[in-house]
């Protein structure tokens, strides 16, 4: 049966090739940081900047959090080899639960494998048929995904349009609950969510309110504490959701943070938590280190903030299109999927690492490449950034890129948006 099946996905990956969208992932041969050694295709390894991972508050590499994965190794083991309820619950867990909680002023916790499986539990354990779940359309796939595990009715709504948010609502007027979902950062944009709107339509049309917080916990709003804490909305919010794997050190694992009847329910429907093994022992008290980093000082917060404001200006001093934002992450827009992608290898040979984006992870037609800035970035290290940019630009505009007849763009009509990463 496979011979069949085999020429099929031939066929369908060579489609990708051809059409310029092929993703190819590049060895990295270092921790995780400002810089790194990695790997063209093909090529040697080599130390190149990086300025594309999320590791927002520079901390994957901080010798504290990695010193209490070691002590947690030698004290704790290596893993649970068993599910929560099981057991597989440590006091470790029972720690880090309290400590987010306490972190986002909500009245409990429960821990995931990642944000992926904490957003894949939460529709089907609270809505059944007869309840309604309204969608940003631009939100993350593992929303998305999560969306499809439930049976409730599903409404969409235009990427921040608080209109047709209204309009969604009321359409959804006789189901017994109502949650609105959306990303605090769209990742792909860098956009921030309107929030505060987002809760005065909530508590007009008698909704709940779900944020997933993954691109901002950590280093936005006063205490870090993410985007309803920035909108000053955090007390009107039911649902949070958020990652580990990102400003908080940068491995792995994810949360549901919310009112206390909520995390109970998931407790005893979450299908990813139920039937997936707990978060290993060293991430838990690595991850309670970052935490108490993140408490404990503003001061990478306040630099992180300096360095993405610092990159806006000078791109856009050299010409460069960027979206507007406040937001750590930065995308220069190319449009074409081809351009984007050249540009991103020819910076690597200028020793900066980037990543280009195209459909079906964007819209067609809005091929980019998404800058992340870190709190570990130095001055220097944006400016030799923006330098890469322009070498790299000129050698790809001298080579006429996507003029061979083999290579085919992304542009052309807008496609749907699928989640970012």
């Amino acid at each position: 049966m496979y011979s069949a099946v085999r020429g099929q996905l031939a066929d369908e990956l060579d489609a990708i090739r051809s059409a310029g969208l092929f993703k190819h992932e590049r060895r990295i041969s270092s921790p995780q940081s400002s810089t790194i050694t990695a790997g063209a295709l093909g090529a040697g390894d080599a130390r190149v900047l990086n300025f594309c991972a999320n590791n927002y508050l520079g901390l994957a590499d901080h010798p504290q959090i990695i010193a209490a994965a070691k002590t947690a190794l030698d004290e704790r083991g290596f893993g649970m080899a068993s599910v929560r309820f099981i057991c597989g619950t440590q006091d470790l867990h029972l720690d880090l639960e309290r400590r987010v909680s306490e972190f986002l002023g909500t009245e409990d916790t429960i821990l995931f494998s990642s944000c992926f499986d904490a957003n894949g539990g939460v529709f089907e354990s609270l809505l059944g048929a007869e309840d309604a779940v309204i969608s940003d359309a631009l939100n993350h796939a593992s929303i998305i995904d999560g969306i499809r595990l439930s049976k409730a009715q599903r409404f969409r709504y235009a990427n921040r349009d608080m209109a047709d948010l209204e309009a969604k609502l009321q359409d959804a007027s006789g189901a017994r609950r109502r949650l609105i979902v959306t990303d605090g950062v769209f990742s792909m944009d860098g956009y921030l969510a309107p929030l505060e709107a987002i809760c005065d339509l909530a508590e007009r049309y008698d909704a709940m309110v779900m944020v997933d917080d993954s691109h901002a916990v950590g280093f936005m709003g006063a205490t870090g504490a993410g985007t309803p804490e920035h909108a000053g909305v955090a007390s009107r919010v039911d649902i949070f959701t958020g990652t580990f794997g990102k400003a908080l050190g940068g491995a792995s694992g994810g949360y549901v943070a919310a009112r206390a009847e909520i995390v109970a329910l998931l407790r005893q429907r979450a299908r990813p938590y139920l039937f997936s093994n707990s978060l290993a022992p060293s991430i838990v008290a690595a991850t309670l280190t970052a935490l108490d980093l993140v408490q404990n000082s503003g001061e990478l917060r306040e630099t992180l903030a300096r360095n993405a404001a610092l990159f806006r200006r000078r791109m856009t001093e050299e010409g460069f299109e960027l979206l507007e934002g406040e937001h750590a992450i930065i995308p220069v827009m190319f449009g074409d999927a081809v351009l984007a992608a050249r540009t991103a290898d020819a910076m690597l040979a200028h020793g900066v690492f980037v990543t280009a984006f195209s459909y079906p992870v964007v819209p067609k037609g809005a091929a980019r490449i998404r800058v992340q800035l870190s709190a570990a970035h130095t001055g220097e290290d944006i400016e030799a950034c923006v330098q890469a940019f322009a070498a790299a630009r000129a050698e790809v505009d001298a080579g006429s890129p996507g003029a061979d007849g083999g290579q085919a763009s992304d542009a052309g009509a807008p496609g749907a948006h699928v989640g970012g990463a």
